[in-house]
C-alpha cells in the first residue's frame, strides 16, 4: 500500500457508546474491517459516526487509512480498504470507474445528499462591478481588482490536485478561455483560504472555489460577505458544478463477506446540517482523532433512538 498515507486512531478512546439490546449478537466479532477517506479532514466526521455503527455491531475496525481520492477508490477497488464515506456523485465517476466500478465495488447509499459547490467573490465587488460568473475575468480591467500577485491574472483560491474539483476548474478556464486571466491557485486548500479570508478582512477583492460541508461559508456568510457567481450560461445562473451526494463505497467482497456491515450501510443516514456542525468545530481547533470520535458520539447520543434502530436492524441480518 505504497500509495496510501496512513493515519492510525488512537488506541485507547472515549468510553464507548451504549448498545441497544438486539446488539448483543454481535456479527462482526472478529472480523477486522480497513476504512479509507481522502485527505482533506472535513470528511471525519461522518467516517466516525459510520466507524461507531460497525463497533457496534463487533465488528474491530482498523486505522484510517487517507489518500488523495484516485488512490481511495483504487483501495476500495483492490481490497486494501474494505469502503470509503468520501466518494463524491458524479464528481467522483472518473476515478470509481477508472478503479474498476461496478465489477469490484458497490454505491451501496448516498448517506449525505446535497452538497454544493461553487465560485464565490466578495460581494461589495461583485455588486461595484457587477459580476455574475467567472467569464468576466476576461475584461483586464475586472481581472487585476482579483490580481494578488502582480501578474495581472485574477487570483483564483482553487482545489487541490487529486481532489476532483480541480479537474473541474481546468475545464472550466480551457472551456471559457480564461488561462490568460485567471490563475488557479492550489497546494494545500485550507492554508490558501487562510490568507484569502486575511485578504478579505484588509478590504482585498477576492475569488475563491469551495463547497458544503465545509466551514469556509461560516467565516465567509454568502450574502452577506460574498456571493456565489458561475459560469457563462445563455440559460439563467450557471454554477458550473453539480450537486453532489456523499456516497459509502465498499469493496464487494467485503460485502458479500460482510451481510451486517452491508445492512449499515444501506440503513445510515447523516442530515449534511450535522455535517456542517462538525466542520465548526474543526474549524475552532477540535481537530484531534479524540475530538472527531466525540463530535460522532455527540451526534448519536442526539440521535440515540436512530442510531440503535440502524444496528439491531443490522445484526438481525446476519
Amino acid at each position: 500500500m505504497k500509495h496510501l498515507s496512513k493515519l492510525a486512531l488512537a488506541a485507547t478512546l472515549a468510553a464507548s457508546l451504549a448498545l441497544p439490546a438486539m446488539a448483543g449478537d454481535q456479527p462482526g466479532k472478529d472480523v477486522s474491517v480497513s476504512p479509507i477517506k481522502g485527505s482533506p479532514a472535513n470528511a471525519w466526521f461522518q467516517h466516525m459516526v459510520l466507524q461507531l455503527g460497525l463497533e457496534a455491531l463487533g465488528y474491530d475496525v482498523k486505522e484510517t487509512l487517507e489518500a488523495d481520492f484516485p488512490a481511495v477508490h483504487l483501495a476500495v477497488a483492490s481490497g486494501d480498504a474494505d469502503y470509503t464515506f468520501n466518494h463524491w456523485k458524479p464528481l467522483h465517476n472518473g476515478f470509481f470507474d477508472k478503479a474498476g466500478g461496478e465489477s469490484v465495488m458497490t454505491r451501496v447509499k448516498a448517506g449525505i445528499t446535497g452538497a454544493g459547490q461553487g465560485y464565490f467573490v466578495d460581494k461589495k465587488t461583485a455588486e461595484a462591478q457587477g459580476i455574475k460568473h467567472i467569464g468576466q475575468m476576461s475584461d483586464p480591467k475586472v481581472a487585476a481588482i482579483f490580481d494578488s500577485d502582480g501578474d495581472g491574472r485574477a487570483n483564483l483560491s482553487g482545489c487541490n490536485p487529486g481532489w476532483g474539483c480541480e479537474l473541474v476548474i481546468e475545464k472550466h478556464l480551457d472551456d471559457y478561455k480564461l488561462r490568460d486571466a485567471i490563475q488557479h491557485d492550489q497546494g494545500s486548500y485550507f492554508a490558501i483560504m487562510a490568507d484569502t479570508i486575511t485578504r478579505y478582512r484588509e478590504g482585498g477583492a477576492i475569488l475563491y472555489y469551495t463547497w458544503t460541508p465545509n466551514w469556509i461559508s461560516d467565516v465567509l456568510v454568502p450574502g452577506t460577505d460574498v456571493v456565489q457567481v458561475g459560469v457563462p450560461s445563455d440559460g439563467g445562473f450557471d454554477p458550473g458544478f453539480a450537486v453532489n451526494d456523499v456516497y459509502i463505497v465498499a469493496n464487494n467482497d467485503f460485502l458479500k463477506e460482510n451481510p451486517a456491515a452491508a445492512k449499515l450501510f444501506e440503513l445510515l443516514e447523516i442530515p449534511i446540517s450535522a455535517v456542517n456542525a462538525a466542520q465548526v468545530k474543526l474549524r475552532d481547533g477540535e481537530n484531534s482523532l479524540e475530538d472527531f470520535r466525540r463530535h460522532a458520539e455527540d451526534w448519536i447520543k442526539d440521535n440515540q433512538a436512530v442510531f440503535d434502530g440502524w444496528v439491531a436492524e443490522a445484526a438481525k441480518v446476519n
